[in-house]
């Protein structure tokens, strides 16, 4: 009697242990595919900022990238599901830190109706370039809507163009689109973004990243995740280095 009761205890611990290695399994791979997913929207990022870059007489000014004081690149913005609904697109932020190197890179979400009318009916690459904390502010503390948070303006395009056509800037944010290796100026008006907490939660481990982290360095396994779009904006809009001062040096 006391062999089976034993047995019949050590039959439901091995199950409980069973069924719950399966779940921490099931869980552990559930993060997994996430961060991957978190990986390929880091990597097509990059992409895009990158061929931006490169497009020929069609890049973002270089003058407006080395005063930038924050990064949204958004590609793939599209309709939604069978060409009905609003305009949905998820990417990447980033915001400059005191040593104008880049601090952690924020995980966010453009969506609206109104702004998509702009783009046509093939899906759009979006990037922001923001001059100054009135725009991306707002956005670390969780949504922005242009036009009533900030304003937006379509940027000037060729890298050696002026940073503006309103020197010093005016605008908070300037925005440019591209399809196809097609790139231009957009206004964003009516659009809102916001951060995709579901997403730096699988990056960084937390459900909200508060705006203060945006100054800090990347780190951990997250580093891995995000490293393709640090590097293209460390590449594109990297931290300028001091002059030094050589008047009455001997």
């Amino acid at each position: 009697m006391g062999s089976k009761r034993v047995l019949t205890i050590t039959a439901v611990v091995v199950l409980a242990l069973s069924s719950y290695a399966a779940v921490s399994l099931s869980q552990a791979h559930t993060i997994t595919t996430k961060q991957s997913d978190e990986a390929a929207r880091a990597e097509n990022a990059a992409t895009v900022l990158s061929e931006i870059m490169e497009a020929p007489d069609q890049g973002i000014p270089e003058a407006l990238l080395k005063k930038a004081y924050g990064i949204a690149v958004i590609p793939h913005v599209a309709k939604g599901a069978f060409g009905i609904g609003d305009w949905y697109g998820k990417g990447l932020v980033a915001q400059r830190s005191a040593d104008g190197g880049w601090g952690t890179l924020l995980f966010i979400e453009i969506g609206g109706g109104s702004f998509g009318l702009q783009l046509g009916v093939e899906p759009t690459d979006v990037v922001m370039i923001f001059t100054n904390s009135d725009g991306i502010k707002p956005l670390l503390k969780g949504k922005l809507k242009i036009g009533a948070d900030a304003s937006a303006t379509a940027g000037q395009v060729g890298r050696k163009a002026e940073a503006g056509t309103d020197v010093p800037l005016k605008s908070a944010i300037y925005s440019y689109s591209g399809s196809k290796g097609l790139f231009g100026r957009i206004a964003l008006e009516g659009a809102v973004v916001q951060l995709d907490d579901d997403a730096n939660m699988h990056v960084y481990g937390k459900k909200t990243v508060a705006a203060h982290t945006s100054k800090a360095r990347v780190g951990g396994t997250a580093i891995g995740v995000v490293q393709p779009f640090l590097r293209a904006l460390q590449k594109y809009a990297p931290a300028e280095v001091p002059k030094l001062n050589t008047t009455n040096r001997r």
